[in-house]
């Protein structure tokens, strides 16, 4: 279309400029330049006659989707954009595959990046005139949703399962026998067992050796503690803290769930937020995962005092509380190790924070200039005040899960599995 503008106006810029019966025809070439446009407009337009869209009724948080978008009666040539809500993370323009029946598909790859129901809105279309003077540029109304959740793999794939039967109940129980605290049966002693398992004043009235065999106690109380402020909103692996939180929380509380304890709740950001008594078996985790679908992305700067304050008179009874939160440095972080200090006395703590992998790789690599070198400082700083938070919080006794986004879940559940064999509860 330029190019074509631009030599009608050098014909008629010619034409005047010859002057006599040249200038009388000037304006000739915008007549024919028109008329090539009227030409092209009938031949090329076609208005996509309707838009089916197909999306996957739920797609956990961090994995990819695919969107299917058919459009009967489209043009040869046919791209089009979407206009991406805050949920999904997609690219820019994509193309179309067009049948001999007109109808154009095109599969569209996405990724979820925040939990919740997300529209979308329109689809803008685009493609080429025949003579290639024009260009349509129609948008079109996809009233269709995706529903974003949760990430459960690993519950579904059964890994965690198989993990926490077999070390709680399968081949390693026998190794746990008389660790334990709680009476499971009486059974005849063999050479080989613990000697201080013998039930000496039974053993006097059978007139023969009888052992005791004890097992882990169940039933303890789990609370899974979310800080939901705005440190906890900062993205790590292209997702925000909270939602590498609740999906390691998720795990946990499954894992629990098969370890016969009852699993409990509680968020908070710049006051308590919701609190559920722990609850045994599937109910907690439904219940957990329902709670956590709808957990809002919040920009509120977290009270550490008052909501852990109201976490210990919620808990009269010793449970583990695993704590999900972050922190900037020392100074911020002054409160909450305070605070934490004082739930310590009286529950067993997992404290868990989510490494930043970025941050490690700027101190791993050497700096260009000056600018790189001050970043460097800064990072090693960041990691330093870190650390020491993390070891004051040791000497309180409390274990500290420090991990990057993809190992998060794997240590926590560790964590977990060492406390219940080891019965610190």
């Amino acid at each position: 279309m330029l190019v074509c503008g631009a030599a009608a106006l050098v014909l008629s810029v010619i034409a005047v400029g010859t002057g006599g019966a040249a200038r009388d025809i000037g304006w000739l070439p915008w007549v024919i330049l028109g008329l090539l446009v009227i030409a092209d407009l009938a031949l090329s337009f076609r208005r996509p006659k309707a838009l089916d869209v197909e999306t996957p009724a739920e797609v956990f948080v961090g994995e990819p989707a695919k969107l299917r978008f058919r459009i009967s009666g489209a043009p040869a040539d046919l791209s089009a954009k979407l206009d991406w809500p805050k949920g999904l993370s997609g690219g820019g323009e994509f193309g179309f595959d067009t049948g001999t029946d007109g109808t154009a598909t095109a599969v569209v790859p996405c990724r979820a990046v925040r939990r919740g129901v997300w529209h979308l809105d329109r689809l803008w279309l685009r493609w080429q005139s025949r003579l290639d003077l024009l260009e349509f540029v129609p948008s079109l109304s996809v009233g269709a949703e995706v529903r974003i959740i949760p990430n459960i793999r690993l519950v579904q794939s059964g890994q965690i399962t198989t993990t926490v039967m077999s070390t709680l109940y399968g081949v390693k129980e026998n190794r746990a026998i008389g660790e334990g605290s709680e009476f499971q049966q009486l059974r005849d002693f063999v050479p080989g067992m613990d000697i201080k398992t013998i039930d000496w004043k039974r053993s006097a009235r059978r007139r023969s050796l009888v052992a005791k065999e004890l097992r882990a106690e169940r039933n303890h109380h789990v609370i899974v503690a979310l800080d939901n402020g705005y440190l906890m909103r900062e993205e790590i692996g292209g997702l925000p803290k909270i939602d590498h939180a609740v999906t390691a929380a998720l795990a946990t509380a499954w894992a629990a769930s098969i370890g016969g304890d009852l699993v409990g709740h509680y968020s908070y950001d710049v006051k308590p937020r919701t609190f559920s008594a722990p609850a045994p078996g599937r109910i907690a985790f439904s219940r957990l995962r329902s709670w956590t679908a709808e957990l809002d992305y919040v920009s509120r700067e977290t009270n550490h005092t008052l909501a852990l304050t109201e976490l210990n008179a919620r808990t009269p009874k010793r449970s583990l509380i695993i704590i999900f939160t972050d922190f900037v440095d020392t100074t911020s972080a002054e409160l909450l190790v305070e605070n934490i200090g004082i739930l310590a006395k009286r529950h067993l703590l997992i404290f868990v924070a989510i490494r930043d992998p970025d941050l490690e790789s700027m101190v791993e690599t050497a700096p260009d200039d000056l600018d790189g070198a001050a970043a460097l400082v800064a990072a090693n700083q960041a990691i330093n005040e870190r650390r020491l938070v993390f070891e004051r919080l040791s000497r309180m006794g409390v274990t500290i899960v420090d991990a990057k986004p993809n190992a998060i879940t794997a240590r926590l559940i560790s964590a977990y599995l060492e406390i219940k064999a080891r019965e610190l509860i």
